[in-house]
């Protein structure tokens, strides 16, 4: 509206402009007049001529040129309709809340039904919360009677406002970057993770039979989704595929798992695969090391599993059985060996387990205090709170003589005394926002990882040495295993055999959850250092308080879909209800018909899931998808801003989901 009254301002001034020379000439008239009356008269004549002139401007040139422009205004305004009309692109006019007002012939024959004509939800609802308000414009991609439209909206300032929409068909556009999606290229290792177990329970003549079967049931699987097989090792094999066919393996959730299962040839143990893919790397190499880093998780996590890497994440499928044990002590004489020759090279060792320490945590960590020791290494076990599970023991070590009044430091101090030749061990956990201090981790130049649950997303980066064992009992089992092997002079202490004992006694729940023979063999080594049953098992007594609210776990305990029981464990009153609810839902697995118990303990502002099976349901695939983690049959998460209850409905709909992806 303001450029419309400029433009006639100027107007009106090309129309009156002889008008303003008027004065300039009457004066100059008579100026002349005072020269002379002849050079007046001359001048007023002038001045006549010039105002007939004028009067002859205003009212005919003036009326003509007006009527030339209001008739190039009104072809322009046609043409511009005509345009607008014929416009090839979908466009229309809107009222601010959504009603057409007008539209073009492209606008109309999207919208033949005259119901769509009417509002601009008939067409696309969900636009009708999103219109533009004044001086915005909107821009989304919308899809109408099965094709795809770039959708233009635009606030129009006027005295009565208009939104303007414009439509774009972006259907090949959007085809073409899907067929481009889907032709980019997957990379995937693939690993038989026991293959010498299984060669060693096939008759020498089959074995080679065995091997190729495996390889041919490989290429059988891959090539029906037009992929490519080939063998790098005896148990190796690398694959490419597209990513439309990745999409389609994962809809089956890797059946390959279970089919190369159904291998049998009279080899007593059943062939399991891990498999790592790398996909939407912005390279091929990109692609490659995220397949390096998918088989390296799967290793790390037990095996019998696939793992898709993206640069978001990594995606789980499988898993859902028990890693057979591996009776082969080769690893473990390995990484003792390693250990060593780090820790000589060190002047101080830092300790470190999770938050809230229970007593496989600190068990294994005086179990690597009496390694270091024997290396004559200055150590320290950080541990911030002491809990009622683990006080017990610890008031063993405080005032003995035999032990520094530092041997227990908090995560300040333990701060003070990181320096460059300190390494930090992690036992009982690798997930570095679960240890007792993470920027301990982020200072620290050399870390070490010794841990006996699955991997997941979030892992130490480049650690010096790692040993992470999902086969294994507890930590204190790994740490009873690398003692043996750390050197010969080393000695453990009965009342350190006692604790390392402690921790297997509660992690295997009295020898009777994922006990191997590696795990009789600890306790064996253990009982020969002088580790005494009594004086373990006067450690685990409970207070009244602690048994009480056992109870009441117990009796609070709902059924969901039959078999997985739900309980809440009280904190009030209770030093350590986590505790409580781990022992309340070890329990319940003693009751018939329940193959797994979930216990929910509100703490500190948060909600503890302490979640125990025994063989028929993985625990730790639902805990994963609350971002926890653990293993099969004993598995935990965290939760924070949401009641028990919220948990409960939140851990129901997990499972829901689970059981009708046949994840579980």
């Amino acid at each position: 509206m303001k450029a419309s009254g400029n433009m006639h301002g100027q107007l009106r001034v090309v129309q009156r402009w002889p008008f303003y020379l008027l004065p300039l000439i009457a004066a100059l008239v008579v100026v002349e007049f005072f020269s002379g009356r002849s050079a007046g008269m001359a001048a007023l004549i002038f001045l006549l001529l010039y105002l007939i002139f004028s009067l002859v401007w205003l009212f005919y040139w003036n009326n003509r040129i007006t009527r030339e422009i209001v008739e190039f205004a009104s072809n322009f305004d046609r043409t511009q309709k005509a345009q607008m009309e014929e416009l090839a692109l979908p466009y229309a006019l809107m009222s601010v809340t959504g009603e057409f007002v007008w539209m073009n012939k492209a606008f109309r024959a999207i919208t033949e039904d005259k119901h769509y004509q009417k509002h601009i939800c008939s067409i696309f609802p969900e636009v009708a919360e999103r219109l533009p308000g004044p001086g915005e414009s909107r821009s989304e991609t919308l899809s109408f009677q099965d094709v795809a439209y770039q959708v233009d909206m635009k606030y129009l300032e006027a005295e009565r406002p208009f939104i303007s929409i414009c439509m774009y068909d972006v259907t090949e556009h959007l085809e073409a970057l899907t067929e481009i999606e889907d032709r980019k290229i997957v990379l995937g290792l693939i690993y038989v993770d026991n293959y010498e177990e299984v060669m060693k329970s096939t008759e020498s003549v089959r074995q080679s039979l065995l091997a190729a079967l495996i390889e041919r049931k490989l290429n059988k699987y891959f090539s029906a989704y037009g992929g490519i097989v080939r063998k790098l090792d005896k148990d190796k094999f690398f694959f490419i595929l597209t990513k439309k066919d990745l999409i389609r393996i994962q809809e089956n959730r890797f059946s390959l798992l279970e089919d190369v299962k159904t291998l049998n040839i009279g080899n007593e143990t059943a062939v399991t695969l891990s498999i790592g893919t790398g996909v939407d790397g912005d390279t091929i190499a990109a692609n490659s090391e995220y397949a390096r880093m998918a088989i390296d998780l799967c290793l790390g996590r037990g095996g019998d599993q696939a793992i898709v890497r993206t640069p978001e994440g990594s995606k789980f499928y499988g898993g859902k059985t028990q890693q057979q044990e591996n009776n082969t002590r080769v690893k473990a004489r390995i990484k003792a060996q390693a250990l060593r020759e780090l820790l000589v090279t060190k002047d101080q060792i830092l300790v470190m387990g999770h938050k809230l320490s229970d007593i496989d945590s600190v068990g294994a960590a005086i179990g690597i205090y009496r390694a270091a020791k024997s290396l004559d290494k200055k150590t320290h076990i950080v541990l911030q709170d002491v809990t009622s599970s683990v006080r017990p023991l610890l008031q063993r070590f405080n005032g003995n003589p035999d032990y520094p009044e530092d041997l227990i430091v908090n995560r300040e101090r333990a701060l003070e005394l990181l320096d460059d030749n300190t390494t930090v061990i992690m036992v009982d956990v690798n997930r570095p926002s679960y240890t007792e201090c993470p920027e301990l981790l982020n200072r620290a130049k050399s870390i070490v990882v010794l841990d006996h649950h699955r991997q997941c997303n979030e892992m130490v980066k480049n650690p010096t040495l790692s040993y992470i064992e999902p086969y294994a009992s507890s930590a204190c089992e790994m740490v009873a295993e690398i003692l043996q092997y750390f050197a010969d002079n080393l000695k453990l202490r009965p009342i350190e055999a006692e604790a390392i004992y402690a921790g297997i006694v509660i992690d295997t729940n009295n020898f009777m959850n994922k006990t191997g023979v590696r795990t009789f063999e600890a306790a064996a080594y253990l009982r020969r250092c002088g580790a005494d049953m009594t004086r373990v098992r006067k450690m685990f007594r409970e207070r009244m308080e602690d048994y009480r609210a056992k109870a009441e776990t117990v009796s609070s305990v709902e059924l969901f879909e039959g078999c997985f029981a739900f309980g809440v464990c009280p904190s009030k009153g209770i030093e350590s209800p986590m505790i409580i609810g781990a022992q309340a839902a070890n329990d319940l697995l003693d009751v018939i018909g329940v193959k797994a118990s979930i216990i929910f303990t509100e703490y500190q502002d948060q909600i503890y899931i302490s979640a125990r099976s025994i063989d028929e349901v993985n625990v730790q695939l639902i805990m994963e998808r609350l971002g926890g983690g653990g293993h099969l049959s004993t598995a935990g998460a965290q939760l924070r801003g949401c009641s028990v209850e919220d948990a409960k409905s939140l851990v129901k709909e997990t499972i829901h989901q689970m059981m009708e992806e046949g994840a579980i």
